[in-house]
């Protein structure tokens, strides 16, 4: 008998900090390096390939970059993303795509859904035969610093203020699992300094990074939000700055044409 998935993140939370984060970055000086990273490798593993795809599917890549690079080499390209209402990689949407496409690049959103062997089951059937997925997003030791000063902001009574993540080895076991040939499993972090921690927690809502658990912790009082700016100025190097820690997953994975059997 089929199990349902538990619910550990809250699509409409997960909506939200996706429309905040588009309101938040008609600022000027707007961060946006996660996304960036994320698109710039996407790029930069597509010409080592030297896979040049006819059809794309893009999603949550809301920059544009992808899309305007595909395009420009005459592929035709599709675009996604939660902030629309969409439904996307949802466990309440049962196929939420055509299929057909030569190539599939989500990026940042896989970290977020309920059903993630669901998710890239949904990707792998969107795939024509000899098709490519890479899917990047936030992975397990990410943040290691902010979890550290919540963790002593809330004393004795821990809430759930970070999400729980995946981790290389968990990555593999899910390509294979949701039968992607070929696959490649990879990290890489990105260092970034912040001068306060008001600065951290602005740049992970300019990037849609925020909390959408289904079961939030209760919002920090007065007290536990002075203990995490005092934890914070504790970890702060000589010139003033703590450096913070963002892990990239990236997982790719091939559509292989089914071989006829053998007489």
């Amino acid at each position: 008998m089929a199990t349902s998935p538990p619910t550990i993140f809250a699509p409409k939370r997960r909506e939200a900090l996706r429309r905040r984060m588009a309101r938040l970055q008609q600022q000027p000086d707007a961060a946006r390096y996660m996304i960036d990273d994320m698109a710039d490798d996407v790029l930069d593993r597509l010409s080592f390939l030297r896979h040049e795809p006819k059809s794309a599917l893009i999603i949550g890549d809301w920059t544009g970059t992808l899309a305007t690079a595909l395009t420009a080499k005459g592929c035709s390209v599709e675009t996604r993303d939660p902030v629309l209402g969409e439904a996307l990689l949802d466990e309440e949407a049962p196929y939420p795509f055509a299929d057909g496409f030569d190539f599939i690049a989500t990026l940042g959103t896989l970290d977020t859904v309920n059903d993630l062997p669901g998710a890239l089951v949904h990707l792998r059937r969107a795939l024509a035969d000899g098709g490519l997925m890479i899917a990047s997003f936030m992975a397990a030791g990410s943040l290691p610093a902010l979890r550290a000063i919540m963790l002593e902001a809330d004393a004795d009574r821990p809430s759930p203020r970070i999400h729980p993540q995946v981790d290389v080895r968990a990555g593999g076991q899910l390509l294979q699992r949701c039968g992607f040939a070929d696959p490649v499993i990879d990290s890489h972090h990105l260092d970034v300094r912040f001068r306060s921690l008001d600065g951290l927690v602005a740049d992970l809502r300019q990037q849609g990074l925020g909390n959408c658990l289904a079961r939030p912790g209760a919002p920090l009082s007065k007290t536990a939000l002075s203990r995490a700016r005092e934890a914070f100025a504790a970890r702060a190097e000589a010139d003033g700055k703590v450096t913070e820690r963002f892990e990239v997953l990236t997982l790719s994975g091939w559509a292989k044409p089914l071989r006829p059997p053998k007489f």
